[in-house]
């Protein structure tokens, strides 16, 4: 099975859904990292990030999507990423993700319906049954994968930002002008906030 067919098998079933989507959100732990937690002798907790989730964050952004990070927790480490990406809304330390999620979508002017999220645990539970589609990675707890319109074959921190992003540009036509800016010299220039 070639890869854009195995793209048509998450995208046939919710196609209309996808084709909606204006908003994208990610949880970060256990969706852009693997969801350990690994400390340094001086306390501070580190984080792996998978390159390929980057260049589905930044294509995201440059094909017309809103992407927007919402997180538990307060990290340096996430903030340096998410700005080195570019990342125009990055929320950490969010205790009501769907409250927070309503209020983003509603200053963007964008519909619930139109919102994608991508979570992996309860806390991501309130705005992934709001909003207009939602993705987990395959290692999400069980009840998330339940309720998830799409489990990805990925574990978190192994590509799911890049898969969600493949879906959706494949979803709406974008695939192949998508790629053709990413091999471009222009796709790597600076994009601190």
């Amino acid at each position: 099975m070639t890869y854009l067919a195995e793209l048509d098998a998450y995208i046939d079933p919710v196609k209309e859904s996808l084709k909606r989507v204006r908003l994208v959100i990610f949880d970060v732990d256990g969706v852009l990292t693997d969801g350990h937690l690994n400390y340094s002798d001086k306390g501070e907790s580190l984080k792996r990030f998978h390159v390929r989730d980057g260049v589905g964050l930044k294509l995201l952004a440059d094909m017309g999507f809103q992407v927007a990070i919402v997180t538990a927790k307060d990290s340096l480490m996430v903030k340096k990423r998410m700005n080195e990406l570019g990342i125009q809304h990055y929320f950490p330390g969010v205790k009501d993700k769907l409250e927070l999620v309503q209020k983003l979508a509603s200053s963007l002017s964008v519909s619930l319906e139109e919102c994608a999220f991508v979570g992996d645990d309860m806390v991501d539970l309130p705005p992934m049954q709001e909003v207009g589609i939602s993705f987990c990675p395959s290692d999400a707890y069980p009840l998330i994968g339940e309720m998830a319109d799409i489990v990805l074959a990925v574990p978190g921190g192994k590509g799911v930002a890049r898969l969600v992003c493949d879906i959706l540009l494949h979803s709406k036509e974008q695939f192949e002008a998508a790629y053709q800016l990413a091999s471009s010299s222009m796709f790597e220039r600076i994009r601190n906030k």
